[in-house]
């Protein structure tokens, strides 16, 4: 079968469950950029399957609730939610994540960098727009040939984000103050939460979904500061639960003040 450059394929030696973008040809290696996943691939051209693009799920509707399940109180009230700092090494998946904290009412700057170019810039960014919660994201990957499970060096983008972590951690120390929310699919979930984040994928070492990141940072905006965040039921609104991002106990960052 002949494919090309933008093509959408699956991967029969992982029984076809995982949605792809041909970004690359080399000889007979293609490639892949996940479509709803932060995941970079790559695979034998004779291992792939074209997508059907009508059976090709539309996951984004799955957040949806979240427009039910985060809407403030329409009250007397009026609510000030925490301001975000979005950095993706993914510009299209950095769309998408902007789309939701639009429908939010979340302010959000979003910024889109390579990630190994994200820890040289991440304090001037910090300095500038002094953000409470902050996302380090993009993409990520565990190569089971390079190393074991614990060693950094066996992740595609795993060491990026933990510096990106480190030098966020020596502008903001407090982690009540910035919070961090850092990684991507299959990242070291330990090193990260180790480097300062707040959250961070992925205990098992599994896939997250684009909007994954923001989800968690919509969560925390739209909590208030008073209130502790409930872990369990903040990461049950990602794709797969705390197999995919965990996390330590933090306070919310909206302000509530009266009258409106």
């Amino acid at each position: 079968m002949l494919f090309n450059i933008g093509d959408i394929v699956t991967r029969n030696s992982y029984h076809n469950d995982v949605f792809f973008r041909i970004i690359d040809i080399s000889g007979e290696v293609a490639y892949l950029k996940g479509i709803n996943m932060r995941l970079y691939a790559d695979s034998e051209l004779t291992d792939l399957k074209k997508a059907d693009n009508k059976k090709i799920e539309d996951d984004d509707k799955i957040y949806e609730r979240m427009d039910q399940s985060l809407a403030l109180d329409r009250s007397e009230f009026f609510y000030l939610p925490g301001k975000v700092l979005h950095i993706d090494g993914d510009e299209e998946y950095l769309k998408r994540c902007l789309n939701l904290y639009k429908k939010l009412n979340i302010m959000c700057y979003g910024v889109c960098l390579h990630e190994e170019d994200i820890a040289d810039q991440i304090e001037d960014y910090l300095q500038k727009l002094t953000p409470d919660i902050l996302v380090i994201t993009g993409h990520d990957a565990y190569y089971k040939r390079k190393g074991t499970i614990e060693s950094v060096d066996s992740y595609k983008n795993t060491k990026s984000f933990i510096e990106a972590v480190r030098h966020a951690r020596h502008y903001e120390k407090d982690q009540d103050k910035l919070i961090i929310i850092a990684g991507a699919c299959q990242s070291n979930y330990e090193e990260l939460i180790k480097s300062g984040a707040t959250f961070a994928s992925s205990p098992k070492r599994i896939n997250i979904h684009a909007l994954d990141p923001a989800i968690i940072a919509s969560g925390i905006a739209l909590s208030d500061r008073n209130q502790t965040i409930d872990l369990v039921p903040l990461l049950e609104k990602t794709k797969y639960g705390s197999e995919g991002i965990g996390g330590v106990v933090t306070k919310g960052c909206m302000f509530v003040g009266y009258p409106r």
